[in-house]
């Protein structure tokens, strides 16, 4: 090769060295400081507790990030610590993520670091007067701790269990039909197992149910781990669901006595249940006291303003004469802007409340005349001398306002069931995507109060959801539906919060809703029992009494889609759940992050065993599996008497409440070196660096082909 030649060569390689130097060196990672009032691309606000929210003892902190940002990292600083946060929720075209630090009750300033994939490191403001975000230590909306490790039960107390046929009778005697001058019947009084009487089985036809009945079955609800009782109402009224009060400080004596009530309560409390009561705030039924002197006295009467008359004389059971719940004759409306009924109504929750209930679910919020204005009333009433008292709405939809500072600890999240129940039926592909925007409407704490009711007395049964048929003529769920019954009370077991059976789907009964039938309601016939729906119950009873990742309010939904639906439970991704809704087996692949642990199986709702590798999880047909990451196998669970001990659980010494993600000291950068900027600044240097990346390419390129050139040039000579 001539010499020249050579060092045209040496000189193109020398220069494409230099060249890479400078490209690399002026791409090297940059710093840069955003400030939230002027982007859309961060979200956080310290007053919404979607974002900041006081959980397990733990400051709960969030941050939503679009997801083109291609973010490896994001950091949560306070003071001198950094704590590395965790992708919690992904949504469509955004990333919830997480970070957690003791809560002190101390206030302090904090704001957030994100590491681009590209290394560019992007420090997050609340703006550049204020600069920091602050938390002033003050928790406005506490937790009600207790909530989180029990399992609930309703109990609709005629159709549960006969203590005490000696008052029976009086169910006759207050009928709304004796009252109603419109619609004429006969209450009808029947033996356990009597079929249903139509029209008359959803609300006059009685069959002896009472609390003593109830005491008589703590035992029973012990054994699948209920904590909570939900005790719909027990008041005097006219049917036998009691949505229509006749008297709010009287028991109903066909139901027993004040006296029976107390025991209820006492024995309940001996075996670490709790009860809360439903109270009817909207509306009262046609033998309530107060109508009844309007009924008599008319405009002379004082009470003529707690309800809206249209006409006078009025005629009991016309829709037409007075305001009436969703028109329904028997059911005058309370007029709740009146402040005399505000005040008597707030006196009988606080009433009852004193005599030993631990909290109250409120029917039908949403149609009081003045609903929200009621409820913070009633709330700041109910907490200013309960403050652990739990108060549930029965709100069916998500409305988010109505517990993120607002009047209610939880709602009864039928939203929740109903995305569980259509994954199960295999209705929706997306369920990973649905539950994390159930989960991002909701603050960390509210998630970990959660009333997760599926089936109740006003739905099909659970059974019946997916596919378990009719309760008549004859029972007769196939082995199919059994399977996705057992699928979905896994699902609902392991969410946040506590999980709410109605009577008997423990059991394995069906039952549809549909009038006038309403077999759902049937009384629980104690003879008839399907014992592997029952064993399923009483084991996950055991788990969310005694796995610790379960009383958390941490959820983090897993990306998956399909037939698969997982999520992490705890602040250190303690637990894992996989669920596959199809009749065939479906493989998950592993995040990264999780590929590497070792996951011991705890529970399998179909019993057939997972197949787990390196990086994948291969999930039975029809099958939820609870896994527990070993690293906490001797940490996980609560100390319990080794008889109650289940053989497919360990169990160990009880630890402290869940700790947060690591915590490392730092000094973070002075405040001279970040460069003010919009984000679209940041995607102008992304996109130069990217540039600059294309340069050196075409330069190494250019280098070959002269090169290549030359060599050719010299093998012609």
């Amino acid at each position: 090769m001539p010499a020249l030649m050579r060092k045209c060569i040496l000189v193109l390689f020398v220069l494409t060295i230099a060249f890479s130097t400078m490209i690399f060196s002026s791409s090297q990672s940059s710093e840069f400081a955003i400030y939230l009032d002027e982007t859309v691309d961060f979200t956080h606000d310290p007053l919404d507790p979607v974002y900041l929210s006081i959980a397990d003892g733990n400051v709960v902190f969030r941050i939503k990030v679009k997801s083109n940002l291609n973010l490896e990292s994001v950091y949560l600083i306070v003071g001198n610590t950094e704590i590395l946060m965790k992708p919690q929720l992904y949504l469509i075209n955004s990333t919830i993520w997480y970070g957690a630090i003791h809560y002190t009750g101390v206030n302090f300033t904090y704001y957030f670091k994100a590491i681009l994939r590209n290394r560019t490191v992007i420090w997050v403001y609340s703006d550049r007067t204020n600069k920091e975000f602050y938390f002033d230590g003050v928790d406005r909306y506490p937790q009600i701790y207790w909530v989180r490790s029990r399992v609930g039960y309703e109990i609709f107390p005629d159709r549960f269990y006969n203590g005490n046929p000696g008052n029976d009778y009086y169910a006759l005697i207050y009928d709304n039909l004796l009252y109603n001058n419109v619609t004429k019947g006969t209450p009808i009084l029947s033996n356990w197992t009597d079929p249903p009487y139509l029209p008359h089985h959803c609300c006059n036809q009685y069959f002896g149910g009472d609390i003593h009945g109830i005491i008589m079955k703590l035992d029973y609800l012990k054994e699948l781990g209920v904590g909570l009782i939900y005790l719909t109402p027990v008041f005097l009224c006219g049917s036998t669901h009691c949505y229509d009060t006749y008297d709010y400080y009287q028991i109903h004596p066909r139901l027993g006595t004040l006296e029976d009530l107390h025991i209820l309560l006492e024995e309940a409390d001996k075996r670490g249940i709790k009860v809360i009561f439903d109270f009817v705030p909207d509306h009262v039924g046609l033998g309530f006291w107060a109508f009844q002197d309007v009924y008599i006295n008319g405009p002379s009467s004082r009470y003529w303003h707690w309800f809206t008359i249209y006409k006078w004389p009025l005629t009991p059971g016309n829709a037409s004469h007075y305001r009436c719940w969703w028109n329904i004759g028997s059911m005058p409306q309370l007029n709740t802007t009146n402040p005399e009924v505000k005040e008597y109504l707030i006196n009988v929750v606080l009433h009852w409340l004193e005599l030993g209930f631990s909290g109250v679910r409120i029917d039908t919020p949403l149609d009081l005349l003045n609903s929200l204005e009621f409820f913070k009333e009633l709330r700041e009433a109910i907490k200013l001398k309960f403050p652990k008292a739990y108060i549930i709405g029965e709100i069916w939809e998500q409305r988010p306002e109505w517990v993120n500072k607002g009047p209610f600890d939880s709602l009864m999240n039928y939203a929740l069931g109903s995305i569980l129940v259509n994954y199960v039926n295999g209705k929706i592909s997306d369920a990973s995507l649905r539950l994390s925007e159930y989960y991002a409407n909701y603050s960390v704490a509210i998630a970990g109060m959660g009333f997760n009711i599926i089936s109740s007395h006003d739905t099909d049964r659970a059974l019946t959801m997916v596919g378990g048929g009719r309760l008549f003529p004859k029972p007769n769920p196939s082995k199919e539906s059994v399977e996705r019954l057992k699928l979905l009370s896994t699902l609902q077991y392991t969410q946040p919060g506590i999980p709410v059976v109605f009577q008997g789907d423990e059991r394995g009964i069906p039952g549809v809703r549909t009038h006038p039938w309403e077999e759902h309601r049937y009384p629980i016939q104690w003879d008839q029992l399907n014992e592997e729906v029952f064993e399923h119950y009483k084991k996950l009873g055991w788990l969310k009494n005694h796995l610790k990742p379960l009383h958390s309010s941490i959820i983090k939904i897993l990306n998956a889609s399909g037939a698969i639906l997982a999520y992490t439970r705890g602040y250190n991704d303690e637990v894992m759940v996989i669920a596959n809704n199809w009749l065939e087996p479906a493989v998950f692949e592993l995040p990264q992050d999780l590929a590497t642990v070792e996951w011991l199986i705890l529970y399998t709702s179909s019993g057939r065993e997972p197949v787990i590798t390196d990086r994948e999880v291969v999930v039975p047909p029809l099958t939820a599996i609870v896994l527990l990451n070993k690293e906490y196998e001797q940490s996980a669970f609560t100390e319990m008497p080794a008889t109650e001990i289940p053989t497919t659980s360990p169990i160990s010494t009880p630890i402290s409440t869940p700790t947060s993600p690591t915590e490392t000291p730092i000094t973070p950068p002075p405040t001279s070196t970040l460069i003010p900027t919009t984000f679209t600044q940041i995607e102008t240097e992304v996109a130069d660096i990217t540039g600059r990346w294309l340069l050196l390419a075409a330069t190494l390129i250019i280098v070959v082909l002269s090169a290549l050139i030359a060599f050719t040039a010299m093998k012609k000579k």
